[in-house]
């Protein structure tokens, strides 16, 4: 014999139930989320790089940039050829880089900088105490290969060594005035060429997003100065320079960005 039993169930009812059960999966569905991904902030950004992470493959591409900024005011401070009486020296600098990596861990690259520097103040230039502002202006373009040693598995962190030919131009205008009526105006325009090798650390912080840290280590630099003062005789310096130092101020930090690491 078979027994059915048929119980109404009111609409309102019927939706109390049917929230109810869809709150309480959705409840269970979370707790048991939570206790699988109990993994820390840190865990979880580094387990970016563990699966797939290939920065420096071939056909990546790479974008970077620096800046650099001085604003320094000098008082009575002894100078090689002139002391400053008081004087406000504004230097600043911009760097973009790009790159293409032709093999796996080997990039041809280019990189564009330009710089100003200006001076104001007060200087003692014996037997005299003078009025001197300058500015100085110029561009520096640097065809480079770069090769990249990965110091970590994962290759988040790395040790890379620049080898790069600069070609720069720049010109300075300078003005010194002396009693209030005897004015001296130096132009001069710069041509250098530069070889050099510069090592650095690249460490990627947030998935593609790294920062690098460079430092001019050897190079040879030739330097050709075109000078006039007032409308005098046009005179020309060459200098030549061969330096192998390791000079922290000319440590320079960047933000880069590396497409294609993740494909």
């Amino acid at each position: 014999m078979n027994c059915n039993f048929i119980f109404p169930i009111r609409p309102k009812t019927l939706s109390v139930v049917v929230v109810l059960v869809f709150f309480l999966s959705h409840y269970s569905l979370a707790q048991e989320n939570d206790k699988k991904d109990d993994s820390t902030p840190y865990e979880l950004m580094s387990s970016y790089y563990n699966k797939d992470f290939h920065p420096f493959k071939k056909r990546n591409i790479y974008l970077g940039m620096a800046f650099g900024l001085e604003d320094k005011q000098s008082t009575n401070t002894t100078g090689l050829f002139e002391n400053i009486i008081a004087g406000d020296r504004l230097n600043y600098d911009l760097l973009l880089r790009a790159g293409y990596y032709t093999g796996d861990y080997g990039m041809a690259g280019i990189n564009f900088k330009y710089y100003q520097n200006r001076f104001e103040g007060q200087v003692f230039r014996e037997p005299d105490t003078l009025q001197s502002n300058s500015i100085s202006r110029g561009i520096e373009f640097t065809p480079n290969f770069r090769s990249s040693v990965p110091l970590t598995d994962n290759e988040r962190l790395s040790f890379f060594t620049e080898v790069g030919l600069t070609f720069g131009f720049g010109n300075t205008l300078r003005r010194t005035v002396k009693d209030l009526d005897v004015v001296d105006k130096t132009f001069s325009s710069d041509f250098n060429f530069r070889v050099g090798i510069s090592p650095g650390i690249t460490f990627f912080a947030m998935e593609n997003f790294a920062f690098e840290i460079q430092l001019n280590v050897l190079g040879y630099e030739l330097q050709v100065r075109d000078q006039k003062v007032n409308d005098g005789v046009e005179s020309r310096e060459i200098r030549q320079n061969v330096d192998f130092k390791i000079d922290l101020l000319s440590l320079n930090l960047g933000l880069a960005y590396y497409f294609g690491s993740k494909r």
